[in-house]
């Protein structure tokens, strides 16, 4: 029988979120004879020690016993143990140098890490993630943003409602004015903007419409990679040329920049991308945005005025279009940046719900079985050693 156990979450702040829920592990006790979970005691986590142990799962402290460990964010280098199989997201993929001791840390103390990231169906496609519940809070937090700079309505906080459904009451009488918005991406963070837009009444028109009209009333277009990129010497989009040679497109973002009031980005972005535009276009007097929900949030990425994380707590800071320094946000010169790196936080238990619920679908099996393609391609390192996919972070892990 394979013991999987819960973590506690190391990272600070500390994170609320979890990977299986109370109800996901009594349905895995019950359904399976191969496969038993504990749950490291937590006093952060959404769903509290005492409803997993009503739901019949053994709470301790202690975890060195278990077969394979599950956490959410990158485990803290001082907290790994030696010879254990891990699934968390690393945040390394893209070489982050946070997390390169803590990358270097799994290599010595020979542990074989699954990135959730790297979890793959067979056309590329995430089985895993958050984005959809990133998406809501972000948007919501975009559109309320836009209301403390204009004055014009307020929204409560999300964390402040218990679900999703309860959140989703708050939106009854809303009225927002004619504020016009551009949604980047076409992903799972899209999605969960979308879903905002579409609660809120906010009305969607194509791209073209966006950019030739004014409207009596809110609106919002959704931009995917052909309306935000083009090949520098072709003039045309091809999706999976853009994927294996971005450094050969341009970002055509500009006019929109000019057309909306708030951007949503939820874009994939590497720095072989373009970004969506430069800080010489944010100082023109053309540049309308005065709202950025950088869902997505890479600091310095495809939004160069992304400046770092905010908080939960805070989500919203300001950067002066002239000077590319931080402010307090809502002034008059500054551009109103949103870029929280856990958004899911303020939804956990809706968010939880829905991971746990793909990883029973798609992984439980596979973990039993001990091998399959999907968790082999999602194996960065085995027993101490990068596997051959991942051979590339070799300089990076000090190699």
């Amino acid at each position: 029988m394979i013991t999987i156990g819960l973590l506690r979450e190391g990272k600070v702040p500390a994170d609320n979120r979890v990977a299986l829920t109370p109800a996901q592990c009594k349905w895995i006790h019950k359904n399976s004879t191969a496969m038993r979970i504990v749950v490291q005691s937590s006093p952060d986590r959404c769903f509290t020690d005492k409803e997993y142990a009503q739901a019949g799962v053994e709470v301790r402290e202690e975890v060195r016993g278990c077969d394979i460990l599950f956490g959410i964010k990158e485990v803290p280098a001082g907290e790994l143990i030696e010879d254990k199989t891990y699934l968390f997201f690393s945040h390394t993929r893209k070489q982050q140098s946070y997390n390169r001791q803590m990358f270097r840390t799994v290599l010595d103390k020979r542990i074989t890490l699954i990135d959730y990231e790297c979890l793959e169906h067979e056309d590329g496609q995430r089985i895993l993630g958050f984005g959809f519940f990133a998406g809501v809070v972000g948007a919501h937090n975009g559109i309320m943003a836009y209301g403390e700079r204009t004055g014009q309505f307020k929204l409560d906080r999300v964390h402040r409602q218990r679900d999703f459904r309860e959140l989703i009451h708050t939106y009854f009488g809303l009225k927002l004015p004619t504020v016009k918005i551009a949604v980047t991406g076409s992903g799972r963070v899209a999605h969960g903007v979308l879903e905002v837009m579409n609660l809120m009444g906010v009305i969607e028109v194509e791209p073209d419409e966006f950019l030739a009209r004014n409207f009596s009333y809110p609106v919002f277009t959704q931009l995917k990679g052909s309306a935000l990129y083009r090949h520098v010497s072709q003039n045309n989009y091809d999706r999976g040329d853009f994927h294996r040679h971005p450094e050969r497109y341009r970002s055509t973002f500009s006019p929109y920049a000019g057309s909306a009031d708030i951007l949503m980005n939820g874009i994939y972005w590497d720095k072989t991308y373009p970004r969506l535009f430069e800080w010489e276009e944010l100082a023109d007097s053309g540049f309308r945005i005065r709202t950025i929900a950088d869902i997505t949030d890479d600091r310095e990425g495809s939004v160069p005025c992304n400046l770092g994380d905010s908080s939960i707590e805070n989500p919203v800071y300001g950067v002066d279009r002239i000077s590319r320094r931080k402010t307090e946000p809502y002034l008059q010169g500054s551009i109103d940046v949103m870029a929280v790196g856990n958004l899911p936080n303020e939804l956990p238990r809706d968010a939880s719900r829905y991971f746990g619920e793909q990883l029973i679908k798609y992984l439980i099996e596979d973990l039993v079985k001990g091998y399959s393609p999907v968790l082999e391609r999602a194996t960065m390192v085995r027993a101490g050693r990068l596997t051959p996919l991942y051979e590339y972070l070799t300089e990076y892990a000090g190699l």
